[in-house]
């Protein structure tokens, strides 16, 4: 634990101390706000205040997804509003309204609506994959329900019906795992009615459906071949870069010539999954890719500044970035005698050629942004001409006997 007088720069530059594995930072204006920062990264505002004399901590959000300002208005807030020590409040109180107060009949579709979607949208944000989740599945099957009375056999019997209704044991496992948080939550609030958590007797299906998809060398030339001939022209360059780089699509989609650095010859994705900001050397072959597109937009007059676009692979029609290039991906994957591939592959196989190449785990978490190396571990796939390579230098130091 330690203490000291947070900013938004301070905040940004909190690292774990030592082998910890997080570190609490702790505010030395408002007394009980602190930053949690992980040894993965994350870093998490966090409020230690008193509730009929037990000490609770409640998590405010993220501190990307939240500002240090609005933290500290809450945090005074909960403390009862005469916590702050050097400026005033920058907020007005916080309003709840009394409609929307939990109480013992409360049913799930009144806790995840009023309740969980405001809360996660304070730090979450795939918050709107949530929203999408509640809304199709648990609003609709289990929404009357009175959330404090749920058994696990009622739980039990929705997974049944989704997989009936031909859903993948993915999609059953995130609607399991989003009712348990929410829970959880419901518990740690201290809602009226929530002791137990009734999905701890409730595990997630077994999926055996992960797909581990790697591209040889060969299928790689041939996919490039074929892409070269889409009619969508800027196609061939984000097939490319996302081989070059093993970012997703939509960082690649949504990519800026501003965060393009000449200098140092790399790329930065100022918003990924992670939530952190990850920066990707250029290769040579995504130098030259990236001076073709620069070259192109010049072409058809759409440079940097002329016609207002800073994206890099630009929709020539919109000037925006692709919403989708599915259906022209979907037509070059047949023709290449690939129907199964999806883009996320060529990030596994990005992963797995540097593999290959005999770069360790470590380079590839760095590269690919993983905070954890567990992560990374399933793209630690070696090709078997490496492998029957590997056994062969342990024969020079048998000896042979006749």
């Amino acid at each position: 634990m330690a203490k000291l007088t947070l900013s938004d720069d301070t905040v940004a530059s909190l690292r774990v101390n030592g082998a910890q594995a997080h570190t609490e930072f702790f505010d030395a204006d408002v007394p009980g706000l602190f930053v949690d920062v992980q040894r993965g990264g994350r870093k998490t505002f966090r409020v230690r205040h008193s509730v009929a004399g037990r000490i609770k901590v409640k998590t405010l959000g993220d501190t990307g997804q939240i500002s240090l300002a609005k933290a500290r208005a809450i945090a005074v807030e909960l403390r009862g509003g005469n916590a702050w020590r050097s400026n005033p409040l920058p907020f007005p109180s916080i309003v709840v309204d009394a409609a929307a107060a939990p109480t013992p009949d409360m049913t799930l579709s009144e806790f995840f609506l009023d309740h969980y979607l405001p809360y996660v949208k304070s730090y979450k944000r795939s918050w709107t994959t949530d929203e999408c989740m509640i809304r199709v599945h648990l609003v609709r099957h289990l929404g009357s329900f009175v959330m404090a009375q749920m058994k696990p056999p009622a739980i039990a019997q929705f997974v049944v019906q989704m997989r009936e209704a031909g859903y993948a044991v993915g999609t059953c496992n995130r609607a399991l795992v989003l009712i348990r948080y929410g829970f959880s939550l419901a518990v740690r609030w201290e809602f009226p009615g929530f002791l137990l958590n009734p999905m701890r007797d409730i595990r997630n299906l077994r999926d055996d459906n992960k797909r581990e998809r790697f591209l040889s060398d060969a299928e790689l030339h041939q996919l490039i071949k074929v892409v070269a001939e889409s009619d969508n022209t800027v196609l061939m360059h984000i097939v490319l870069f996302l081989t070059y780089t093993g970012a997703r699509k939509r960082e690649v989609l949504d990519a800026r010539w501003d965060d393009v650095n000449w200098d140092s010859l790399s790329w930065r994705i100022p918003i990924t999954k992670s939530g952190k900001v990850r920066h990707i050397p250029l290769s040579k072959g995504a130098q030259r890719l990236l001076l073709e597109r620069r070259n192109a937009q010049n072409t058809k007059k759409v440079a940097l500044g002329d016609l207002g676009t800073p994206f890099i692979f630009a929709n020539p029609k919109t000037l925006r970035p692709f919403v989708s290039v599915y259906y022209s991906w979907d037509t070059v994957r047949k023709k290449s005698g690939l129907a199964g591939l999806r883009m996320h592959d060529l990030r596994h196989s990005f992963a797995s050629f540097l593999v290959n190449a005999g770069r360790s785990l470590y380079e590839v978490q760095e590269l690919l942004g993983h905070a954890d190396i567990r992560t990374t571990s399933r793209y630690a796939h070696l090709s078997r001409e490496r492998l029957n390579a590997a056994v062969e230098v342990i024969a020079p130091e048998v000896p042979w006997r006749k």
